[in-house]
């Protein structure tokens, strides 16, 4: 218990406080005393995603946060995510249990760079990934997901330039499928890059029968060799419509828990990373646990805090993603 509570201290919560036994019964405690909603992302540890309200993509969840009357949010996800909820639910409180739970591309696509890369690029217009923070979200012309990018993308007049950002093998993938040359930041994701195309070739071996199931920000050549290509929701929905019974799956593996959950009859591999490591799974997201998400939810912190203008121009490119898609 002792070393609990000094490993909470060191991301800023008081010492003083304990850890209660049954920390599922205080949470749900909590969220009522809060008039709170509970948001988990897919990556999300399955303790988690079982007590969350709503269980889903960054904007899906950010979405259905603001169609809800609670007074506080507080999303088990990472740093840009509890942003994108406060930029659309400003007058709600948005708690995230760490701090530290960030992003690789959010963090690889600094605003300071991110502004001059765009004022070398005048004419482009600038099409932004929602994993980037609110302030390059604020710099941006129109934020896209994974499921919507292409739809966007096919609107822009063939004779505007565009630049897109920050996930450099999401943008290859969307240059194949749309056949537009777009210029594109150099950022990946460190879960998505690290999955080996030779230990999946090994695995599809071992399971002949089994579908390879992809994220787009996946380097291309393990998406040359998927069945299928979708965002994480999109990988869901596929599993749960497909006839086959097998599935290799090339994201991070907290998704796994829903597939088992709504296709309990399926067997759901992890694609394997390079190395001997658990780098299949998103050491940011792993940083939420349910201790953390109880303190936060105790003393209402970490708490989420933007500029009332910072979050009208980081709405502006949500908004046209929003009429477009």
């Amino acid at each position: 218990m002792t070393d609990q509570v000094l490993d909470i201290t060191e991301i800023g919560h008081s010492t003083g406080t304990e850890i209660p036994l049954n920390l599922e019964e205080e949470i749900l405690r909590l969220k009522k005393e809060l008039n709170a909603v509970i948001l988990a992302h897919y990556y999300q540890e399955s303790e988690i995603q079982d007590i969350a309200d709503f269980v889903g993509d960054s904007l899906e969840l950010s979405r259905r946060a603001a169609s809800t009357d609670a007074d506080v949010i507080v999303f088990a996800g990472v740093h840009f995510m509890a942003e994108t909820a406060k930029i659309l639910s400003p007058m709600k409180e948005v708690l995230l249990p760490d701090l530290n739970a960030g992003c690789s591309l959010a963090e690889g696509c600094p605003a300071s760079l991110f502004k001059q890369f765009r004022e070398q690029h005048p004419n482009h217009v600038a099409i932004t990934y929602i994993n980037c923070s609110a302030e390059v979200k604020a710099l941006s012309d129109i934020i896209c997901t994974s499921s919507n990018a292409e739809k966007i993308i096919r609107q822009i007049p063939e004779d505007k330039p565009i630049l897109f950002a920050p996930d450099r093998n999401l943008g290859k993938y969307l240059v194949k499928k749309t056949g537009r040359n777009m210029l594109l930041w150099q950022g990946t994701c460190i879960v998505h890059e690290t999955f080996s195309d030779k230990k999946i070739l090994h695995l599809k071996t071992q399971y002949p029968t089994a579908k390879l199931i992809a994220h787009p920000e996946c380097e291309e050549v393990v998406l040359n060799q998927a069945d299928f290509i979708g965002s994480t929701s999109g990988l869901l929905r596929y599993v749960q419509n497909s006839p086959d019974k097998e599935f290799i799956v090339a994201t991070e593996t907290g998704i796994i828990h829903q597939m088992q959950k709504h296709c309990p009859d399926k067997v759901f591999i992890p694609a394997p990373p390079e190395e001997s490591c658990a780098c299949n799974q998103c050491p940011y997201m792993k940083l939420n646990t349910m201790e953390k998400l109880y303190l936060c939810m105790q003393h209402r912190s970490p708490e989420i805090v933007l500029s009332e203008d910072l979050i009208q121009r980081a709405y502006l490119p949500i908004k046209r993603m929003m009429e477009m898609s």
